[in-house]
């Protein structure tokens, strides 16, 4: 109010003198202050130029013209949350004040570091000292809050707060290590913001500050301008006339009066004026210009520059100021400044947004005390100018940490880390930094620490054993090359060996009894057919290839269907030929071979249907498995359409059923050689293996399945060559004296 009014004089509402008039406002760090005070100015549209933390008022309200002499505070917040994310500080304590400006902070910065994956173990807010008797309660409830930072297992605590903050923070060690002597010697990273300048006190200058050692602050950027430390060494009592701050600022920082004073009785030192400020302990006083100093430097200069644009402006002002008085005077300073740009005596540009917030950044500054010194080393800083990937910047090397670190850099996490092979779990009812570690799942993996879940593997690659890492999937398929595949090769070589010498023997001894008996064409087909069974399980070794695919499951299926046609045909010629021999029995009609190559042509050439319904429709084809096996990638045959398989696979299984039922039910007759009991025999084999076939063929992976296949018709073609063959090949070989026409004449009697 008094600002408003004339020099020396308060007449609320009236200027009565013509010489001094307030043209501009530059306020302090209390914002609640500098809101009131913009209300007032905005009367006389009186520009003010603050240089601490915005007024509380959501949108800036329409009107009030102030212009903020510091960054914008979204840029400290980004700042921050960069730095605790560049070091991965994900579990840490925030402390502000109890007003205002500290519930904004605390609104703003809480969800934005959520989102980004930070925790808070806690948030405090140090109480306001509203009445002298109440003091003391506050300062122990300080030193409450304190104990509790120093207990608590988040090595970083963000602090918000005004310079008259740090006063209060001092006081809460040294009382909790009078009073509660607890957590003595454990240092925290302390991260304060740009408004927390750290004064002292003068009675709190010798105090012990080794808490705050290592802490990082965001200051507002500061140069000092040239001279500056100059004028400051050349500032004493007598040198600044009419100056009553240096005198009594004098006094309090060297702890001592003048002989002039009127302090009655003088129990201190004498100020002699000739003291220098170069001798004052590092935290009670800096020779190089703050945060704060350096906002109100460009402040003055702002309005300077503003006042001498607005002079020299062409706009026909001058006339309109004589007319309209000072009101419109403040207007046009008031646009002026929006549009202000210079670069001061620093070296830096100053300049304001539309908003008349100033275009700048944050520097990064380590404090670093030690007895009495004091240090600030910038460390980074934070340039919302600057592109995205150099925004933020930080010398990690040049950071000196709190000593009870030992120089490594401070963790700050309330659970360890999980290192690759493992993922987080959130522990129940607690927030969601903290999480105990998991080994990732089967055919899953994590390469990074603390990842949140666990990943899978490509198709062409699968986990390693600490599930840390994924590894190229081995190409393979059932080769000539590897044990298995030499021998199964092997053994279809050996059977087709002793097929061939069966049939070379049947041959040899082609007009003999036991050749002849039960169709000796059947004989020779069924052992041709046995012959290309052996041989087609080749077709299943080697790398699939488009004509092999094609040929495997049909050449099996049809020779397959071939000989266990024969086998039936064998069967029901004995049933037949013992019919036929009845008295008067009309089934002599139909023994023969032409029967017998009926039925061996028919049930062939519906086998041979099935395949060809299958290769027109959905053939087989090569194709590359990479699922079933974990460790390898199996190049097969993809069946084309499974059902039509299965076709070929139940028409052979019917087949082998009827041959069976017929087998017998004829094992009993008076056959030759008791040929039929033999086929009962082998038939039943068959069965078996195919039986057995189709859940071990449904059970096993890879090339596995390939070598199931091929077992199972090695074995059911060489069971049904031996049980029907070895007996005959016995006596044709070793017996013959048996194979003849009266040793058969007088089996049947």
């Amino acid at each position: 109010m008094l600002l408003l009014s004339s020099v020396e004089r308060f007449v609320p509402n009236y200027k009565c003198d013509n010489q001094h008039k307030l043209i501009a406002v530059i306020g302090g760090v209390d914002s609640r202050v500098s809101l009131h005070v913009a209300t007032l100015l905005d009367i006389y549209k009186v520009p003010q130029l603050i240089y601490g933390p915005a007024p509380m008022t959501g949108d800036k309200t329409p009107g009030i013209p102030f212009y903020q002499m510091v960054p914008k505070g979204e840029v400290q917040h980004s700042g921050i949350l960069s730095l605790l994310l560049h070091f991965s500080w994900t579990w840490i304590g925030l402390l502000t004040m109890e007003n205002d400006d500290g519930e904004r902070f605390v609104q703003m910065v809480v969800p934005l570091f959520s989102q980004r994956g930070i925790c808070f173990a806690f948030i405090e807010r140090i109480p306001r000292v509203t009445f002298v008797s109440e003091i003391i309660d506050r300062l122990q409830n300080g030193a409450k809050i304190h104990d509790k930072i120093m207990d608590s297992n988040a090595n970083v605590v963000v602090v918000y707060g005004k310079s008259d903050a740090m006063t209060l923070l001092r006081w809460f060690p040294y009382l909790s290590e009078q009073e509660h002597m607890t957590s003595t010697g454990k240092g925290k990273v302390f991260i304060m913001t740009a408004q927390l300048e750290f004064v002292l006190n003068p009675f709190q200058r010798t105090w012990n500050a080794e808490t705050f050692h290592g802490a990082i602050c965001f200051t507002i950027h500061t140069n000092d301008p040239p001279g500056f430390r100059q004028f400051l060494q050349s500032r004493n009592p007598s040198s600044t006339n009419g100056d009553g701050f240096i005198r009594s600022f004098w006094q309090s920082a060297f702890n001592c009066v003048f002989p002039d004073s009127d302090q009655g009785t003088v129990n201190e030192d004498i100020c002699t004026g000739q003291e220098t400020l170069e001798s004052l302990p590092g935290p009670f006083f800096e020779m190089g210009m703050l945060g704060h100093s350096y906002s109100v430097y460009n402040a003055v200069h702002a309005v300077a520059r503003a006042l001498h644009a607005m002079s020299f402006s062409v706009l026909p002002h001058r006339a309109l100021v004589e007319e309209r008085g000072l009101k419109r005077q403040n207007q046009q300073l008031w646009q002026f400044l929006r549009i202000v740009s210079f670069n001061n005596s620093a070296g830096d540009k100053v300049s304001f947004d539309q908003n008349g917030e100033l275009i700048a950044g944050f520097d990064i500054i380590n404090w670093i005390i030690s007895n009495q010194s004091f240090h600030r080393i910038k460390v980074g800083s934070v340039d919302p100018q600057a592109p995205p990937d150099q925004a933020f910047t930080i010398n990690e090397d040049a950071i000196t940490w709190h000593r009870w670190f030992n120089q490594v850099q401070p963790l700050s996490k309330c659970s360890k880390s999980c290192y690759p092979g493992f993922s987080k779990r959130v522990k129940e009812g607690e927030p969601f930094c903290c999480y105990e570690c998991v080994l990732c799942p089967e055919g899953k993996i994590s390469n990074q620490k603390d990842m949140n879940d666990c990943y899978g593997c490509t198709d062409e690659s699968y986990p390693n054993q600490k599930r840390d890492a994924c590894i190229p999937k081995v190409v393979t398929f059932l080769s000539y090359e590897e044990p298995m595949g030499i021998s199964l090769a092997f053994a279809a070589f050996l059977f087709s060996l002793i097929t061939a010498l069966v049939l070379k023997t049947f041959k040899k001894h082609h007009n003999t009894p036991i050749v002849k008996a039960n169709n000796r064409s059947l004989t020779y087909t069924l052992l041709i057919s046995f012959l290309l069974c052996f041989l087609s399980s080749l077709l299943f070794i080697g790398q699939p290839t488009k004509v092999t695919c094609l040929l495997r499951q049909t050449a099996f299926g049809i020779i397959f269907s071939v000989a266990v046609s024969c086998v039936l045909a064998k069967t029901v010629t004995v049933v037949l030929a013992f019919m036929a021999t009845k008295p008067g029995s009309r089934m002599r009609k139909w023994v023969g071979t032409r029967l017998a190559t009926s039925i061996v042509l028919s049930c062939s050439l519906i086998q041979t249907g099935i395949c060809i319904v299958w290769l027109e429709t959905s053939p087989p084809f090569p194709d590359t498995d990479k699922h079933s096996v974990l460790e390898e990638i199996v190049l097969g045959c993809n069946e084309g359409s499974v059902t039509m398989f299965y076709c070929v696979l139940g028409y052979m299984g019917f087949l082998a059923v009827v041959s069976f039922s017929v087998a017998f039910l004829a094992r009993k007759l008076p056959d030759s050689f008791n040929e039929a009991k033999f086929i009962t025999f082998s038939m039943l084999v068959f069965c078996s293996v195919w039986l057995s076939f189709i859940p071990t063929y449904l059970s096993t992976k890879g090339k596995n399945m390939i070598a199931v296949e091929i077992f199972s018709i090695l074995s059911s073609s060489a069971g049904l060559l031996g049980c029907i063959f070895f007996p005959k090949c016995y006596i044709i070989v070793l017996r013959p004296e048996l194979n003849n026409k009266e040793q058969l004449t007088r089996r049947k009697d």
